[in-house]
């Protein structure tokens, strides 16, 4: 029976110290490992998480987070009405991704809404209180002022989407040109020569970048580019219908449609059945995200698929980086910092 002395020692909670000891580091070292800092080698993170393991370690997030002026709290900031992140599969699917790369930490994620002035101006106090250790920011376009006020307050922040191909945030993207040209390629090998575009917001450089694939797939197959077949949506099934219809009534025979998001696609598929054409027959249709309305519509919508999952999680990925390493951000790898991932053209039967 152990005496008085040995069961306290045996009973009381490790210390830092003695994870360091056992694992042959220094506190610091330690404290890296535990908050996910990528500045520590294999080996010393098998060390160090080896030690943890057989001392039982549990860190004290509450000491932790305030000795390291932390707050085991990232925001994911939609500068968008409410009632379109609801509606729209890629919000969804992106937060599934968030989620889904933080359940294994000790991160808590808060949804802020910041579509108006006034949510603005809320959300700018409290960021500048600290309140926050980094901030997720999606759907930005080019005139928003939230990034620059996340770099004024040096809060570590990673994008959806850069604003410009001169973006000095850390961002995560699909490749929205090469998207676009699969697309068009596509309706072209079905023998569609007369394909319109309907755009996403043109104040969101994805859309734009989708116009560029657009136009390079037309003139690279020695295609005219008709300006009278590209018109503005806006992302939404009834920006799909108003595109639809001004197409309709400038190019009456048109024989495919490339939309900017399987919403806008969902609108459009309305009024060319209103206008008696029939899909794919008439008018070939090829969408963007590859949601689950894609799936469900009629016919099948063929669709560019976006990794949006996947971006979620690289989103994470980097910015848990950029928390644990608070150097500027010019000093890191610009390629590390802009992360492209890859899109797929699924072929059903709407082309």
């Amino acid at each position: 029976m152990p005496v008085n002395g040995e069961r306290s020692r045996s009973s009381r909670r490790p210390t830092l110290e003695e994870v360091a000891a056992r694992a042959g580091v220094g506190r610091g070292t330690v404290s890296r490992v535990i908050n996910g800092s990528p500045r520590v080698s294999e080996a010393t993170r098998a060390a160090v998480e080896a030690a943890v393991a057989e001392l039982g370690y549990v860190p004290n997030t509450a000491a932790r987070a305030l000795a390291a002026n932390r707050t085991d709290a990232i925001a994911l900031v939609v500068p968008e009405p409410e009632t379109r992140f609801f509606s729209e599969p890629y919000f969804s699917d992106m937060l599934r991704g968030v989620g889904a790369e933080l359940s294994d930490s000790e991160m808590q994620l808060l949804l802020i809404f910041a579509g108006s002035d006034r949510e603005r101006q809320r959300l700018a106090q409290y960021l500048a209180a600290h309140r926050v250790d980094g901030v997720l920011l999606v759907s930005v376009h080019a005139d928003d002022p939230l990034p620059d006020m996340l770099s004024q307050l040096e809060i570590p922040a990673v994008i959806s989407g850069p604003r410009s191909a001169a973006e000095t945030l850390t961002s995560v993207d699909s490749d929205n040109y090469g998207g676009a040209r699969s697309a068009v390629e596509h309706l072209m090998s079905r023998g569609r020569r007369r394909i319109a575009h309907i755009t996403g917001r043109l104040d969101v450089y994805g859309a734009q970048r989708r116009v560029d694939g657009y136009r390079d797939a037309l003139r690279d197959a020695g295609l005219p580019v008709d300006e009278q077949l590209i018109e503005p949506g806006d992302f939404t099934d009834e920006g799909g219908r108003r595109a639809m219809t001004t197409l309709l009534e400038r190019h009456p025979d048109l024989d495919a449609v490339f939309a900017g998001s399987d919403v806008m696609a969902a609108g459009a598929r309305q009024v060319l059945r209103e206008a008696g054409l029939g899909v794919p027959g008439d008018v070939a249709l090829v969408g963007y995200d590859d949601s689950a309305i894609a799936r469900h519509m009629d016919p099948p919508l063929t669709s560019v698929r976006q990794p949006i999952e996947e971006m979620g999680r690289a989103m994470i990925d980097l910015l848990l980086t950029e928390i644990a390493d608070r150097r500027p951000t010019t000093t890191r790898d610009p390629q590390r910092r802009h992360a492209v991932l890859p899109t797929e053209l699924v072929g059903r039967a709407s082309s």
